[in-house]
């Protein structure tokens, strides 16, 4: 496709000539059976790389739709569906932005308010931070044996890059209405004062996150013991399994099983929700193309937000 299109671009700008090229257009999403058989079906649905809103380009045209959008849209095609008795929550992601991880879950406990059907969240090669937060939002969480979980935690990144400014002869001359307008500023060390402000926001996140999983989580632990763990560090799967933090160590199949007897049928279809040209075959077929890990030397804070500033995070950086 992307060779056909250089090709009849090459020819327009170089041989003078007229060529039309149709631009592929979005479509709604259509289902995709990749296994089981019966009435009743199962959806699999797919969460993976870094949580954030950021539009995507795939190829040289078109831009793939948000991972708000996208879950959103396939939440409210599944609440339409009779036939589908249960959701699996297919994770593998460090997290990512606060407001996306809260309003995925947000969306996901909705639904099943909705729905009144079984959610199960099945924890792939990484789950943490943000991933989690969304898994808490499911009846069970199920996690792959080689699993890493938990980073419950907020992070905000911030870089005081005055110091080299000042050895290349740059000067910051920001003009601002108020003395912290410019909190966070990368052009001038940050003040106590400011460092405060900002911490309050992170406790706050962090209240919200513990919030999170203390009602996705009832009666596994107290919160004085939740924050013994919450402290930012990752978990096996194993270890995750004897502090409460999931329900059961399993794989994929397993998860799906876990469905459908939570959702009390014996045979269903296992499907997804896709472009109509995409290809997916199997229960492993991946939708989204994110890496799941973040490489600080060739970190992006735009990629995050779009916008310079601090950016508050649900991210285990690894």
């Amino acid at each position: 496709m992307k060779t056909a299109l250089r090709l009849l671009l090459f020819l327009s700008i170089f041989l003078g000539g007229c060529v039309v090229i149709a631009l592929p257009t979005a479509e709604p999403l259509s289902e995709k059976v990749i296994g089981g058989e019966g009435d009743a079906k199962v959806l699999l649905i797919d969460i993976s790389g870094i949580i954030t809103d950021t539009d995507r380009k795939d190829g040289l045209f078109s831009t793939k739709q948000n991972m708000t959008a996208r879950i959103r849209e396939e939440l409210d095609k599944a609440s339409e569906d009779e036939d589908v008795k249960a959701v699996v929550l297919r994770i593998d992601s460090p997290g990512g932005a606060v407001t996306t991880s809260d309003i995925i879950a947000h969306e996901i406990k909705k639904f099943k308010d909705k729905k009144k059907v079984p959610v199960i969240a099945e924890l792939m090669d990484v789950a943490a931070s943000g991933g989690y937060y969304i898994a808490a939002s499911s009846d069970r969480i199920i996690a792959h044996p080689t699993t890493v979980t938990g980073s419950i935690g907020v992070v905000a990144f911030s870089v005081n890059a005055s110091g080299l400014l000042e050895k290349v002869g740059i000067a910051n001359q920001t003009i601002k209405s108020g003395d912290k307008k410019d909190i966070g500023s990368p052009l001038r060390p940050m003040t106590a004062d400011e460092r405060m402000i900002l911490q309050s926001i992170i406790d706050d996140l962090y209240d919200r996150f513990l919030d999170i999983v203390m009602d996705g989580r009832k009666g596994s632990f107290t919160r004085d013991e939740l924050k013994t763990i919450a402290d930012g560090r990752v978990f096996t799967a194993r270890q995750a399994l004897d502090l409460k933090l999931i329900d059961e160590i399993g794989y994929l199949d397993d998860a799906i099983e876990a469905a459908k007897s939570k959702a009390g049928v014996k045979e269903a279809r296992v499907v997804t929700y896709a472009q109509a040209r995409s290809y997916r075959n199997n229960i492993y077929s991946h939708l989204e193309d994110l890496p799941v890990s973040i490489n600080l030397i060739n970190i992006d804070a735009g990629s995050f937000t779009g916008r310079l500033g601090v950016s508050f995070m649900y991210l285990w950086m690894q």
